[in-house]
């Protein structure tokens, strides 16, 4: 059974931007696509730098260190220097309108 963590209204995110949380299992940036959410670890991979602040488009954001671009659906590294996927959350939108995260394996 998962726990579920609220964190948001849905309409405090603004479609097109993310936002980040810091929770007691991982800092994690959320970014809303329509109706769409979707959580990520804000970490890259590379060398653990923060990606909050990085350039976001088109279901990307690019580490605004060196510039390593993550899908934020998937997490994965798409391109160089980071070459291994960071992390993905679940999330869901709760009957009153709040976004949910949850950590359970």
């Amino acid at each position: 059974m998962s726990t579920w963590i609220p964190l948001t209204p849905l309409e405090t995110l603004a479609d097109g931007t993310y936002e980040r949380f810091e929770c007691d299992h991982a800092d994690v940036l959320v970014f809303r696509e329509g109706n769409d959410v979707f959580a990520l670890e804000d970490r890259c991979t590379h060398d653990d730098t923060a990606l909050c602040g990085g350039y976001y488009f088109n279901g990307t954001i690019a580490c605004p260190r060196h510039g390593a671009h993550f899908c934020i659906r998937t997490g994965e590294a798409l391109s160089p220097p980071a070459y291994e996927a960071t992390t993905v959350y679940p999330l869901r939108i709760s009957e009153d309108g709040l976004i949910e995260i949850s950590f359970d394996a």
